[in-house]
């Protein structure tokens, strides 16, 4: 990262080059300036965010405890005090990242309203919003570094050098709020060259990390949806072959690409495979198909039958034109889908399941990983789970059979407020707080997710605010519960002129004008009551 001290020798140099006419210009407000906007690209930020993803990913393969985590964004402030908290608290953003949820697009940024999980948005909105994501955490980089100016300012005013050095070192070893985002492309919202040129778009953007999914790109369903439509092996990795086109063009070697199979709870194909000899990929997705077997004399008008091992057999073809699976057969196709995609140019894989347990995801990770090693898991922690009644479900019979009592419980009511405070619902919720790691030690999962936090954070959140503000409490519902935690918390926002960039504009205009620089932040302003 850029170092203050050099920036302004090297910005005194350039000022002297240009002559007299370039006097005004302040070399330790240029320096200031080059080292709040570091990222002069998206590209820059993909590059150099692929290179922390690779580095995690390494890092993973040896110890297994230091995996990754993200939530999900729908907006820029959101993303923005996300990184911002994560610094606060935790002094550092190491293995946190965020992630660009397709149905979060779809819900709350398409011109269309809101819109189920079905990439009817607009795909624009998709890099939209990773640039959007980037200009709120470079943002929140410039507010940082301009209160350390300030205060820098201060102890210089003041003669107090120890001060002065001390901040100095802060500027000079900042850590950015840029972090990789995990960028969800769906199912490439199209053929393979439309998924190129988003994918291009969202690399430009900066992603350093597109993850795609094995359906049909329009038939595409949410991973917890029903009727979900998968597409033979070949017409996926097309699509993983566009997208690492995409990285390479741009130059982002290091770009990362997590396949995604919704095998698991995907009965449903609308392609029969291309197959040329017994054995290969084609013929092995076909052997999934729900057939029957027939003789020539059987065929029946518009019939489409294959011929697998000399036998005719003719697939189960739905009034939706759409060929059947064989139940009980998903947990197979995710693993030769997993597997292939990781033996043709994915990085890491996602496998979409219909509840959070780790036996089931241990299970299909160690077949994966028999015949890749190294194979890594990109997890949803999925809002779609009923957590709560889930892991209590599986302390209950966990209990049941090493045959301790559980007379005390319906395991149908589980989820009742009754059991919050037993010893079940105790364990459950220690097994809730461990199952990332526990699921990342056991099972091979290198990122957590939730897809879809701030989604249900603004919901609750807006609801406890209306219910007062509007009933008894009035402004008390406001002052309470949000501005007197803000300022008992430390939360930026109270200040919410200096986070909107009050402050940075402020300091500009004193670069630019000098003594005659109108600024906002006089004794007049009242944000000055919260310092």
């Amino acid at each position: 990262m850029l170092k203050y001290s050099e920036e302004i020798n090297k910005a005194t140099t350039e000022i002297q080059q240009a002559g007299k006419s370039w006097h005004a210009i302040s070399p330790e407000a240029v320096a200031r300036m080059r080292i709040q906007n570091q990222f002069q690209t998206g590209l820059d930020i993909a590059k150099y965010t692929a290179a922390i993803m690779r580095r995690d990913m390494a890092e993973y393969d040896a110890d297994s405890s230091q995996y990754t985590q993200s939530l999900g964004c729908w907006h820029g402030f959101i993303g923005q005090q996300k990184l911002i908290s994560i610094k606060k608290h935790l002094k550092h953003t190491n293995k946190r990242y965020l992630y660009l949820s397709g149905w979060m697009v779809a819900a709350l940024r398409s011109k269309f309203g809101p819109l189920p999980d079905q990439s009817m948005h607009e795909k624009t909105a998709v890099s939209d919003l990773i640039e959007e994501l980037y200009t709120f955490l470079r943002q929140a980089d410039q507010r940082e570094l301009d209160l350390l100016f300030t205060a820098l300012d201060r102890a210089q005013n003041a003669g107090d050098a120890a001060k002065a050095k001390e901040i100095l070192a802060q500027i000079d070893h900042f850590e950015t709020h840029v972090v990789p985002i995990v960028a969800d492309i769906d199912a490439g919202f199209g053929n393979a060259e439309a998924t190129y040129l988003l994918a291009k778009q969202m690399i430009e953007a900066g992603a350093c990390c597109i993850q795609i999914e094995n359906q049909v790109s329009d038939e595409k369903q949410c991973g917890h949806q029903d009727g979900k439509v998968t597409v033979p092996h070949a017409d996926f990795l097309a699509k993983i072959n566009a997208v690492r086109y995409a990285f390479l063009e741009l130059g982002v070697t290091d770009g990362v690409i997590v396949a995604r199979t919704d095998s698991l709870g995907a009965g449903l194909t609308k392609q029969i495979a291309v197959t040329e000899q017994p054995g290969d990929l084609g013929d092995q997705y076909n052997s999934f198909l729900d057939c029957e077997e027939i003789s020539a004399a059987d065929l029946g008008n518009g019939d489409v039958v294959i011929k697998r091992e000399g036998k005719l057999l003719r697939p189960k073809r739905l009034p939706s034109n759409l060929f059947q699976f064989r139940k009980g057969t998903g947990e197979e196709r995710c693993i030769l889908d997993s597997v292939t995609a990781l033996q043709n140019g994915a990085d890491l894989i996602w496998i979409e399941t219909e509840k959070p347990h780790i036996g089931q995801i241990k299970g299909m990770m160690d077949r994966i990983r028999e015949s890749v090693p190294n194979a890594k898991l990109v997890y949803n922690n999925s809002p779609s789970f009923n957590w709560t009644l889930n892991f209590r479900q599986q302390v209950f019979d966990a209990w049941q059979e090493a045959g301790k009592d559980v007379a005390a419980y319906d395991r149908a009511k589980l989820m009742s407020v009754e059991y919050d405070d037993t010893d079940l619902a105790k364990e459950a919720d220690e097994r809730i707080r461990t199952f990332q790691r526990d699921s990342s030690r056991e099972a091979g999962i290198f990122h957590h997710l939730i897809t879809l936090p701030t989604y249900h954070t603004a919901a609750l959140s807006t609801d406890n605010l209306a219910k007062g503000y509007f009933a008894d409490l009035g402004m008390l519902a406001y002052v309470k519960g949000v501005q007197r935690e803000e300022i008992r918390q430390g939360i930026a926002t109270v200040k919410h002129q200096n986070m909107a960039g009050s402050d940075i504009g402020d300091n500009h205009k004193e670069y630019f004008a000098g003594d005659a620089a109108l600024k906002a932040s006089g004794k007049d302003n009242t944000m000055n009551q919260f310092h």
